[in-house]
């Protein structure tokens, strides 16, 4: 995640960043949703949020410097949430968590030892 939001990065435009930014905490995320992760998952959401809060302000930093009403306005849609050029950051919380797949498998396939119930000679 560091990589995507270096000093080097800030030629692109932001939506081009959250683009990256998305793919890589979805990829991520899907590798590790099977577990209890929900919370590690905000947790990862807030650092990148405010990487990538860091490097807006970074990119707009110099002789006019850019206010937090302005910084909002220019990369925000509603709220604080991230936003440019119909992309919308949407991070590690968005992949749904499945915990424990194969917990019930056992029951819904007999063991081999079962016994076969008697042919009848009738």
């Amino acid at each position: 995640m560091k990589t995507k939001m270096y000093r080097s990065t800030r030629d692109q435009e932001l939506d081009e960043v959250i683009i990256s930014l998305n793919r890589m905490l979805a990829g991520w995320a899907n590798y590790f949703r099977y577990g209890m992760s929900k919370a590690v998952f905000h947790s990862i959401d807030q650092h990148a949020w405010g990487r990538l809060m860091r490097w807006t302000r970074n990119k707009y930093a110099g002789k006019n410097r850019v206010g937090l009403k302005e910084l909002r306005r220019r990369s925000c849609d509603t709220g604080w949430r991230f936003a440019h050029n119909g992309v919308v950051f949407t991070g590690a919380s968005n992949v749904t968590v499945t915990r424990y797949r194969y917990r019930y498998r056992g029951s819904k396939i007999p063991p081999p030892w079962t016994p076969k119930p008697a042919a009848t000679n009738g």
